[in-house]
């Protein structure tokens, strides 16, 4: 649905082009790219082989090939990809970030500091590469209370998240994620989203879930709502919500269009959760509707996007 809309936007701007598949075997790809020979390659890759550990070798392959393509670089894709790197980063430039626990299994050592046993508050346990809610349901099974157990609950729930699991620090309280275009004088905030949960039962978690996104059959999914409308007393809230997504689109190196994922607490504290490179650009998602609310036609959006891969390419 994706490659159908943005194709359809392409043509409107006197484009011509060619959907092209990929899969593992990258060699054939380079193969493919070498007969096309394309001006520029419109980069919708969210995972290889069904996984999104991977999703970062398209860009890089395309890097080593010297073919522009549009949205955020290799380096980029791979450091928000992996969510412990991009906590560790955005902790480092000083950006909200809920704590963490290091991933089991261990891979890289976490710059987090050491956190004491009797911590107050709960803990959700989340995938470290998998994003799109996957393997996360809006139950109690992936919260806990008591940090000294992350060990055990990681490596008991880590098969239901692509093989690597963290646990964050769990944020009551409301749920906005901002989407970023790029424009002629640097990336614009378009409108932000707050996910509403409408008569969610007392003992649902009120996260965005995988019933949520995908299953069109579930309670969840009708009962999230997005509003674009804000009454005044949140203007404060969201001119900050608007600032730390735009110091991510330059901490982080962002190009052509982002999402950021926000938790706000009961206290009114802003949360970053993570970074979305290439969110989705189909018909129904929410950056569409962000581009809708925001005044944006898809074309013209499309058309920013292509030429901010343009002008880094000069």
């Amino acid at each position: 649905m994706q490659a159908e809309t943005v194709s359809g936007a392409l043509l409107t701007l006197c484009h011509s082009p060619v959907d092209l598949a990929c899969n593992l075997d990258l060699n054939r790809l380079k193969c493919d790219l070498a007969a096309l020979k394309p001006d520029l390659v419109f980069n919708l890759v969210e995972s290889l082989d069904g996984r999104m550990c991977m999703i970062h070798l398209v860009p890089f392959l395309l890097d080593a090939l010297q073919t522009p393509y549009t949205g955020c670089s290799a380096e980029a894709v791979l450091v928000t990809t992996n969510k412990i790197l991009a906590k560790d980063r955005m902790a480092i430039a000083g950006l909200p970030t809920p704590a963490w626990i290091s991933p089991f299994p261990s891979s890289l050592p976490s710059l987090s500091l050491p956190l004491v046993a009797t911590d107050p508050g709960r803990w959700i346990v989340k995938s470290v590469w998998e994003h799109a809610s996957i393997g996360l349901d809006e139950t109690e099974e992936f919260v806990f209370e008591r940090s000294d157990i992350a060990a055990a609950k990681l490596k008991k729930l880590s098969s239901r998240f692509g093989g690597a699991c963290f646990a964050e620090r769990f944020i009551e309280g409301r749920e906005f994620n901002l989407s970023l275009l790029s424009g002629p004088g640097g990336p614009e905030v378009l409108c932000p989203a707050e996910i509403l949960f409408e008569n969610y039962p007392s003992e649902a978690l009120r996260i965005i879930g995988y019933r949520a996104k995908w299953d069109e059959s579930s309670y969840e999914f009708h009962h999230t709502p997005r509003r674009f409308d804000f009454p005044p007393q949140d203007a404060d809230l969201i001119d900050k919500l608007k600032q730390l997504a735009l110091r991510c689109w330059q901490v982080f190196g962002l190009r052509g269009y982002a999402r950021v994922d926000f938790r706000v607490d009961e206290a009114g504290n802003p949360w970053i959760l993570e970074i979305n490179t290439n969110p989705c650009l189909s018909p129904d998602a929410g950056f569409v509707a962000a581009l809708e609310a925001s005044g944006f036609t898809f074309t013209r959006a499309i058309q920013n996007i292509i030429l901010d891969t343009l002008k880094g390419d000069n």
